[in-house]
């Protein structure tokens, strides 16, 4: 025990002040040692912490019957302890909102004196780190209670842990609003990406452009060019200077192998030709490189179709992935049969047919043409048939470049946006290595140097804290028990 820096902290082991108690499990396989939650002690194991983010908890996912408390190894523990998982993972930590017992997974913390719960919450918080270290085992890594008993502490005067633990409440739940805030961006961004995509697809980025340049956009219920499943469905905005078609009458559509010579993976080798199959198509509309399959050149000589060029565009034809799309950037590469090449002619611009593709109006078509069968999927013949409107390349050229431009604003404002989360997320333990530096409350201990000495100082607190434990020791009462209420 000694005096941390010369603040008057007192730097000790948990053991010193808390009783150590672990917990226990009565026999699993019997249904009678257990009952639902709230109909009989309340019992926890470290999968009740696992995503729970609120200070104090008074129930696990069930309880223990009287039969399973009186023949297991739990200990009711009071309410305010500190309940602490030492296995499966170390340093899940919560204060009891109510008498509670554990499993063995626990090794929890009972101050009989002196030490505010939800000071001694954030700081077992803080010191996660180190009690994993301290774990033991080759499966899964486990503390003991002897090792939990060495678990550092500080031990700060009374009032400063109550001025500590109020200090991190209100910045701790600053920093959940910040975080909530941030990560609720990506998916605005999403739907952003989406309005980009169908204002694109509409006519609706080009319009002013497309008065300037003395063209203008027309609603009408029904377009002579407009495919017949959508005149009775749909009210569909047609745009002057559009003209409504088929996609296979402006791109090619090519299936790959699915002959005898189709590779397998045995096939695949560590340099080669591109392999691609939904797998290997990015969320950005890229192909993955480092995840890529190859095909030696013999085996890409040998298949009868589905060869790519680096200026097609290929598409997921069904499964889970159904409607994903890539760009693709080899300059020879092969699909799988799951997909089809999209390789436009020179009335379409790769990059509108890659917009087109990705469009809310193309997902909707998806279910449209699908051949509803149990699994999604579609046929090149199918996407053929896609309804497409299709503007004039020079504005096809526009939209692209205003697409770009706004998916880059997007991309950067994402990329802003998750290295400040990233900030955020390092936030917490920052605070909490402040607090537990001492350095939060240096202006409060200035301010009220009575609170932190003499009879208030750590050290008579530390007097007090072994005073109650010898006359706890003294009159130790038996392992507590609960009846079925």
């Amino acid at each position: 025990m000694d005096l941390v820096n010369s603040h008057y902290w007192i730097r000790l082991s948990i053991g010193d002040i808390a009783e150590v108690v672990a917990g226990g499990t009565p026999k699993a396989g019997d249904p009678e040692n257990f009952k639902e939650p709230g109909t009989g002690v309340p019992w926890l194991t470290p999968a009740d912490l696992s995503g729970y983010s609120e200070m104090y908890i008074g129930l696990g996912s069930r309880d223990l019957s009287q039969k399973g408390y009186d023949s297991s190894s739990a200990k009711l523990l009071p309410k305010g302890s500190l309940l602490f998982s030492s296995r499966a993972p170390i340093g899940y930590v919560a204060i009891a909102k109510n008498d509670i017992s554990t499993n063995q997974g626990f090794k929890n913390f009972v101050f009989p004196y002196g030490v505010n719960s939800r000071y001694a919450y954030y700081y077992l918080r803080s010191i996660r780190n180190v009690a994993e270290r301290m774990g033991t085992g080759t499966t899964f890594k486990e503390m003991s209670g002897s090792t939990a008993k060495t678990l550092p502490f500080l031990l700060p005067p009374l009032e400063e842990q109550a001025v500590i633990a109020e200090k991190l409440n209100n910045l701790l739940a600053q920093v959940e609003t910040t975080k909530a805030s941030l990560e609720r961006i990506p998916e605005i961004l999403k739907t952003f990406r989406q309005s980009v995509l169908a204002a694109a697809v509409s006519g609706k980025l080009t319009e002013e452009w497309r008065t300037i340049n003395n063209f203008e956009s027309v609603a009408v219920k029904h377009n002579s060019k407009l495919p017949k499943l959508y005149e009775d469905e749909y009210y569909i905005e047609a745009v002057e200077g559009w003209v409504w078609l088929r996609l296979g009458s402006v791109v090619s559509l090519i299936n790959g192998d699915r002959g005898k010579n189709y590779p397998n993976k045995s096939e695949y080798v560590k340099q080669g030709i591109p392999f691609i199959n939904t797998g290997h198509i990015d969320p950005d509309g890229t192909l993955s490189d480092e995840r890529m399959n190859f095909i030696s050149p013999e085996k890409y000589d040998s298949l009868g179709g589905g060869k790519t060029e680096s200026t097609d565009l290929v598409y997921c034809l069904r499964g889970a992935t159904i409607g994903k799309t890539a760009r693709v950037h080899y300059e020879f590469g092969a699909i799988a049969s799951s997909l089809v090449i999209v390789r436009p002619t020179d009335n379409i611009q790769r990059d509108f047919a890659y917009y087109f593709l990705i469009s809310p109006l193309a997902k909707k078509l998806i279910s449209d043409f699908d051949n509803g069968s149990a699994q999604p999927n579609l046929s090149a013949k199918s996407l053929a048939t896609y309804p497409l409107q299709l503007p004039p390349i020079e504005e096809q050229t526009e939209i692209v470049r205003r697409v770009k431009e706004l998916f880059t604003l997007a991309d950067r404002i994402e990329g802003t946006v998750n290295a400040a989360l990233e900030r955020v997320n390092n936030l917490t333990q920052s605070i909490l290595a402040k607090a537990f530096r001492s350095e939060l409350t240096a202006d409060w201990r200035a301010a009220n140097p009575d609170l932190i000495t003499g009879e208030n100082s750590a050290e008579s607190l530390l007097k007090k804290i072994k005073a109650e434990q010898q006359k706890l020791l003294a009159n130790k009462p038996r392992r507590r028990k609960q009846c079925d209420g």
